[in-house]
């Protein structure tokens, strides 16, 4: 067995679409109609509850029980492209979490919790180009020694 994708209700598609491709430069890879997948992996579903056989007024949107995840190397002009879009409900502003990777959470037009939050990646390269360890890294991002190392070898790669 394989896990293939997530899908979404919304009422609708056309501007759930726009959404995600105004901020999250989704395209559409595959248009079944009232199903779109975009080219992160997402699936859009209008009248989902014709398509599943339940009555539309069990349909809970906003239901804060799940967030999708999106990273993007450049947390900064995500944030100006937010900007733009005064209309995007925020749940709270910009933060730096514990473990230093900044990140916001957004709705969709259908109340789907959105986390964006710079790579982790980022975030260790700042840490390497201000002269931390692996290991002062680790410990500041809460993450596995290995998973660092790994990093700043990649760090070291791409600085040749």
């Amino acid at each position: 067995m394989k896990y293939c994708t997530t899908l979404i209700a919304v009422r609708n598609m056309e501007k759930s679409l726009q959404f995600y491709k105004d901020l999250f430069q989704q395209e559409v890879t595959l248009d079944l109609g009232w199903n779109k997948a975009l080219s992160c992996g997402l699936a859009l579903q209008e009248h989902f509850d014709r398509l599943a056989e339940f009555p539309a007024d069990t349909m809970h949107f906003r239901s804060n029980t799940m967030e999708l995840y999106f990273e993007t190397e450049d947390f900064d002009g995500f944030m100006a492209l937010l900007d733009t879009f005064p209309e995007v409900e925020r749940l709270h502003e910009a933060q730096t979490f514990p473990w230093l990777q900044r990140g916001i959470r957004i709705y969709d037009p259908d109340g789907h919790l959105i986390e964006v939050s710079e790579s982790m990646y980022s975030v260790v390269c700042k840490l390497f180009e201000k002269g931390k360890s692996v290991e002062e890294t680790a410990e500041l991002i809460q993450h596995p020694l290995s998973v660092v190392q790994t990093w700043y070898d990649e760090f070291i790669r791409d600085r040749k």
